[in-house]
């Protein structure tokens, strides 16, 4: 069966480093082996930090280990060991 229609090998795509394909694959690795978040964006939870203090707010975002805490009183940032669902 012949195609009528033939794909310009331009438009394919940018080639790829084989050295960037592993690293890439290789942070996937480590990323997905590291410590996880249990808190998901949204999730009512108080941090209780010495150097921070203790707030309840909202998980705004997560970034490995580090989550944005939305309270009443600002922004803060807590390591995800050291909060807790609200009650």
């Amino acid at each position: 069966m012949v195609k009528a229609h033939v794909q310009d090998l331009a438009s394919m795509g940018r080639p790829v480093k084989l050295s960037t394909l592993i690293t890439r694959a290789w942070g996937r690795v480590l990323a997905a082996l590291g410590p996880g978040c249990p808190y998901r964006v949204g999730d009512a939870v108080v941090g209780d930090d010495p150097f921070n203090g203790r707030h309840e707010g909202i998980v705004m975002s997560r970034s490995g280990p580090s989550v944005e805490v939305g309270a009443a009183a600002g922004v803060f940032y807590y390591d995800h060991r050291h909060l807790r669902p609200q009650d």
